[in-house]
């Protein structure tokens, strides 16, 4: 990483204004050589009609926080990072306080990255496991 942890989270946090992020509460909370972490809140505002977390909002954050990364990690300039396709299993219901989404690259290409994304509640037990491929695009 060409830049410091603080710095990296300060750019996470930047990057999420007035977006999808912003509206879910997404925060960035750390960054390692092969992991980042977000937290999001567990509201109504996420929840599905039978006020337990909606696997919708989990996938957003899982694409959320392994989009950041393969933007982070690839160490350059002037290029777009987009999902192209991610899979999820969603294996503990969780009604209130935060879910943590721990991101980790498994192949980091050129242009294809791999992920894998953990998001657990505050007990630290397995919510979703979800697999992201990203794509990037030079600009």
């Amino acid at each position: 990483m060409k830049y410091s942890k603080e710095e990296i989270l300060e750019g996470c946090r930047k990057m999420c204004k007035n977006t999808l992020m912003e509206t879910l509460d997404i925060e960035f909370i750390d960054v390692t050589e092969d992991t980042v972490v977000a937290k999001m809140p567990v509201t109504p505002r996420v929840h599905q009609p039978d006020g337990v977390l909606h696997g919708g909002a989990s996938v957003a954050l899982a694409e959320s926080v392994g989009s950041a990364g393969a933007f982070i990690f690839l160490n350059e300039e002037n290029v777009a990072i987009r999902g192209i396709e991610i899979a999820a299993n969603h294996v503990k219901s969780v009604k209130e306080g935060y879910v943590y989404a721990t991101a980790k690259i498994l192949h980091k290409g050129r242009t294809i990255q791999l992920w894998q994304i953990k998001i657990t509640n505050e007990d630290e037990k397995l919510v979703s496991l979800i697999k992201l491929t990203t794509l990037t695009l030079r600009t």
